[in-house]
């Protein structure tokens, strides 16, 4: 494959940069010496227990939530991604930077298809920038390609060259490139809704398997797609299947029903136990955090948020959620330890009781006062922080009431942006080490604001982290940023997590598939069944 063509500055920038598909200091456990040994072979089906609810809209401008995302994988090809700060090439073959870095052309490989038949060029990646900047499509990627208030200009120079014109020099837009998976502009040319087009309910995709059966609240299936730009898969399928609940699925995991699945650190002894699985344990770059929904009145209250921050012992709530620190480190910044300028130089909120006391009483709440807390009724580690959470802040006098909801009602929930369905809510993302990635979670007006805290002044710093190029400059600024997550209380984040995958000794080719976050692994092809 060819090389990356940039300038030094611009070398080391990249490297150091990586999507939200970015895994670093993958740890294999349990791996069997028969994963070396056995001889890869073609044929089989893969089944991969789900228990974060059906999937949203199936299109990779949307996708935000963990099922949809891991189905879109499968589903299609990133134009490159990053493996341990390195750039694998995906549809894309090299990117090129002018000399003043104000443009990069794309160059894609030749002779990609669709799943349908069709070519994948040019047209195709420039259809899909053209709708996710298209602010009546409300993608949420629609804010990462946007600089100083003006939109990259995306264009096609032939049928496998793209050229990116920026408005102004950017530091953040390689790494943030490498979020977008392109979509068949044939497919969707005359859908005026992407986000609701029906076809998004049979994709034609670009990735390894294509779309064959999906029934909700069972499965949702795919097959081998033969054209796949990284070679044909060994598996014939692989099928996700929803499950109600982790008890029923570990269930069906250790029945042989299922050969694949996220498990909650409370399960991998249990099933260890069987000696029926390894283990895949990894850094999943991801914070798991509590929001303050700041619709609600009484929320507004900085000293309420501070007070209900220093009500929590962190480092006994993550042992108690996670079983142990092998699964979690206690947070202290919203930025996660693999994103650029992660700085713990932050307010790290110490439990202290008395503290919590003075400055609850300083923020005027009523007495008696009752919150209420959400979380996904089927994710263990939230069940079990919520409890923890609503035991430490009876401690401090206020009384909260939990509220267990399914995933995807929770997901729209959240994306009501006049919501006050509840005072606090626990949740979890994943968005890489470029951190321009993040501003969708905070800016005032952004859809995944869920905090939906408003402030003009960090508006502002966002917008200029995004372009400052000189590498201290741009530190300070993301520093300055998290300091005021922290000091506003916004966002109490709770730890940072590992992930880990439990597969069926019978399936081998994980290391070679890269364990991924969210996704569990980058490319399903290199999956086999002994």
């Amino acid at each position: 494959m060819r090389k990356l063509v940039f300038s030094a500055a611009m070398m080391s920038l990249a490297l150091g940069l990586a999507g939200c598909d970015d895994a670093k200091n993958n740890d294999t456990v349990n791996a069997p010496a028969a994963n070396q040994n056995a001889a890869p072979k073609d044929g089989g089906s893969l089944i991969i227990g789900i228990t974060s609810g059906d999937p949203l809209a199936v299109n990779p401008i949307y996708a935000s939530d963990r099922t949809t995302l891991t189905i879109m994988q499968a589903l299609y090809a990133p134009l490159y991604s990053y493996n341990d700060g390195k750039i694998e090439w995906g549809l894309a073959e090299s990117l090129t930077p002018s000399a003043d870095n104000l443009s990069y052309t794309l160059k894609l490989k030749p002779n990609l298809k669709w799943q349908d038949g069709q070519p994948l060029t040019a047209d195709d990646v420039v259809f899909t920038f053209n709708k996710l900047l298209d602010e009546k499509q409300h993608s949420y990627f629609r804010s990462m390609f946007m600089f100083g208030g003006k939109p990259v200009q995306v264009s096609k120079v032939d049928d496998l060259t793209v050229k990116f014109t920026l408005p102004q020099v950017s530091a953040a837009f390689v790494g943030t490139l490498v979020q977008i998976y392109p979509i068949p502009q044939h497919v969707f040319a005359n859908e005026s809704d992407l986000e609701k087009s029906s076809k998004n309910d049979a994709p034609v995709g670009s990735g390894p398997f294509k779309f064959k059966e999906y029934r909700a609240g069972q499965y949702y299936a795919l097959t081998r797609f033969d054209d796949y730009w990284n070679g044909k898969a060994k598996l014939d399928s692989v099928t996700y299947r929803f499950a109600k609940d982790s008890n029923s699925a570990n269930l069906a995991l250790q029945n042989g029903e299922i050969n694949m699945k996220m498990v909650d650190p409370q399960d991998v002894s249990r099933l260890k136990g069987t000696g029926k699985f390894d283990f895949v344990v990894y850094p999943e770059g991801r914070l798991a955090y509590m929001t303050f929904n700041q619709n609600v009145p009484v929320m507004k209250s900085k000293a309420l948020r501070q007070a209900i921050a220093y009500a929590i012992n962190k480092d006994d709530l993550v042992t108690t959620a996670f079983t142990s620190q092998d699964y979690a480190k206690p947070a202290t910044s919203f930025l996660t330890p693999d994103t650029l300028y992660h700085s713990d130089d932050v307010e790290q909120y110490k439990y202290n009781l008395q503290k919590a006391k003075d400055l609850l009483k300083a923020s005027g709440a009523p007495a008696n006062l009752k919150l209420r807390l959400a979380y996904v009724n089927t994710n263990k580690t939230q069940e079990s922080m919520s409890l923890y959470i609503q035991q430490q802040l009876k401690a401090l006098g206020i009384n909260v009431e939990l509220m267990p909801l399914d995933a995807n009602a929770m997901s729209q929930r959240s994306l009501d942006m006049k919501s006050t369905d509840w005072e606090l809510n626990l949740g979890g993302y994943i968005m890489g080490a470029e951190p321009d990635g993040y501003k969708s979670l905070f800016m005032s007006n952004e859809a995944y604001n869920y905090a939906h805290y408003k402030n003009p002044q960090f508006d502002a710093l966002w917008d200029k982290g995004s372009i400052e190029t000189d590498a201290a400059k741009r530190g300070e600024i993301y520093t300055q940023i998290q300091q005021t997550v922290a000091n506003d209380m916004t966002y109490y984040p709770i730890a940072y997590t590992n992930a880990t995958v439990a597969v069926d000794k019978r399936f081998g080719g994980t290391a070679e598939a890269e364990p991924k976050p969210v996704y569990m692994f980058q490319d399903l092809s290199k999956i086999y069944q002994k």
